[in-house]
């Protein structure tokens, strides 16, 4: 499976101290360099500046070539990266969040994957209890709809109930 990450997720899986979901979810990130670039920005979490000083060897960095993909819609840098190598490599999916970035990704046929979907996902396999990562992750500068949440948390309870 391959699987490319833009910033946001990753870094709110950072911010959270969940980031190893994504290994066990998916194996292997393949993160663009302008991915890299934002996260190391200096207005970025510390926490999130150490972890790209010490990539684990489930990561892999890539350059984009960034000729096979122009938006329609002004997206980040690190989107615009993320998309361009979704389609270079024929990815599986990207990890996007951004509403213009999901929406660029789907124009040129790129599945996406969001934060909330990757907790949820996670949830699902019992690798972590949802709501307290979602009350985590709402500590953060992360915004999201609290009828997202409450739906999200519903759909959640009626799987758990059903596979009981």
């Amino acid at each position: 499976m391959i699987i490319i990450s833009d910033t946001t997720p990753l870094h709110y899986l950072i911010e959270i101290e969940e980031q190893c979901l994504l290994r066990k979810l998916f194996g292997q990130i393949i993160l663009p360099q302008g991915v890299i670039e934002e996260l190391s920005h200096p207005k970025a979490p510390q926490k999130v500046k150490d972890w790209v000083q010490n990539l684990p060897d489930w990561i892999e960095v890539r350059t984009a070539d960034t000729s096979l993909f122009q938006p329609q819609k002004k997206i980040g840098k690190g989107e615009c990266h993320a998309i361009a190598l979704a389609i270079e490599m024929k990815a599986d999916a990207v990890l996007a969040d951004d509403r213009g970035a999901v929406l660029e990704a789907r124009r040129v046929n790129v599945q996406t994957i969001q934060t909330l979907g990757i907790l949820e996902a996670a949830a699902k396999r019992n690798l972590l209890e949802l709501e307290e990562a979602l009350t985590r992750l709402q500590q953060t500068s992360f915004y999201v709809l609290p009828e997202i949440i409450e739906a999200l948390l519903a759909r959640h309870r009626l799987f758990k109930q059903s596979s009981n």
